[in-house]
């Protein structure tokens, strides 16, 4: 009898079933080794882990690397029942010499049995499903951000997120998609949320009529009103949400939701090495702000607007300097006609505090005119 340890990974970009993905990589790794008297006595499954995470930084796959150091691992060799799912990229040769210095065979299914380190060939396939599966995940990635695009723009549906201070989440019906909807998930729309809406406005509404940041901050924790981290603490445990800030007043002036239309594609996800001097330790995920020329508008009102369209573009001038980085900006399809019919009201205010510096206005991308 031949001892086997699984390893088997669950996609996170396609959101299968944990249990039913398990199952049938265990299965297809079972048809290989039993013929040949293999039993499988140890299981390593990843779930939730992105198959671009080199191995060490995968929780089962860092365990299994472990176990193969040591002498009393009770295994011999390990079956991967999919590699594509296991190896991304150049993993493959930055993970296999692992398994060849400890004596570990590696099974899959793709060469009929076990990778021979000697073989060219084996090499190249098992080279080929890495790159098949960097190539699997960037279409996917691809797919769903074309859908998300359009699924803002033409329906202007709430793609998920905490919803902006100011509204609360209100059910929309069941979602289009029978798969989700049979699993009871709701499509979701945003509306005023009595508590928060009146403060919006009268952020904006102080804010054009010449008050500074700090001083509107200031005025909203004198009179006991939660910052958006103390109104949602839940979602805001990283944050003492004791007072309001300067950044909260300017984030909510810049958000063009307050119109009534949907903005999607604000931020985008950034892959960076995480170490420039070793790059097997792989990449990892950074937030950042897209030019506003890249921001998607919904087609039409999507919800209740809490600002026009004329007290937005008038307060929201301030939008840099804390927010987000500048980033060379493009101004959005709609801020050229809006600029032409009316130049920014607030250029020459100055700051309602004294001593307070007035940021440099910079033009923000207006939303359709009403």
């Amino acid at each position: 009898m031949k001892r086997f340890a699984f390893y088997g990974r669950v996609s996170t970009e396609d959101q299968q079933d944990p249990e039913s993905s398990k199952a049938w990589q265990l299965s297809r790794s079972r048809t290989l080794i039993e013929p040949a008297g293999g039993v499988v006595v140890a299981e390593y499954f990843d779930i939730g882990r992105s198959r671009s995470l080199p191995w060490k930084r995968r929780s089962e796959a860092a365990a299994l690397l472990d176990a193969l150091a040591r002498p009393d691992r009770g295994f011999e060799a390990v079956v991967i029942g999919e590699p594509a799912r296991a190896f991304y990229g150049n993993q493959f040769g930055l993970t296999f010499p692992v398994f060849a210095h400890y004596g570990v065979e590696l099974w899959v299914p793709e060469v009929g049995g076990a990778v021979d380190p000697g073989s060219d060939a084996h090499d190249l396939v098992m080279s080929l499903y890495g790159g098949m599966s960097k190539g699997e995940r960037n279409r996917i990635k691809i797919r769903v951000r074309s859908a998300m695009a359009a699924q803002a723009r033409s329906e202007g549906r709430f793609l998920g997120g905490r919803p902006p201070y100011g509204y609360r989440l209100a059910d929309a019906g069941p979602h289009p998609n029978p798969g989700k909807a049979s699993h009871g998930q709701r499509l979701h729309r945003l509306e005023p949320d009595p508590a928060t809406a009146p403060v919006v406005k009268r952020i904006f509404e102080e804010y054009v009529s010449g008050r500074g940041l700090y001083a509107i901050a200031e005025q909203l924790t004198r009179e006991g009103i939660p910052s958006p981290s103390a109104h949602d603490p839940e979602r805001n445990r990283h944050r003492h949400g004791k007072a309001w800030s300067k950044m909260a007043v300017r984030a909510i002036l810049a958000d063009p939701r307050y119109t009534g239309r949907q903005v999607w594609n604000r931020q985008r996800r950034d892959e960076v090495l995480v170490d420039v001097d070793d790059v097997a330790l792989g990449h990892e995920t950074k937030m950042r702000w897209n030019d506003e020329g890249e921001w998607i508008y919904s087609d039409a009102l999507t919800h209740e607007p809490l600002v026009t369209n004329e007290l937005f573009g008038r307060g929201a001038h301030d939008r840099r300097g804390g927010t987000r980085p500048a980033c060379g900006a493009q101004a959005s399809p709609f801020a050229t006609t809006l600029r032409a019919a009316r130049p920014h009201q607030l250029r020459h205010l100055r700051a309602a505090d004294a001593g307070q510096l007035q940021p440099r206005p910079r033009p923000l991308p207006m939303p359709l005119p009403e």
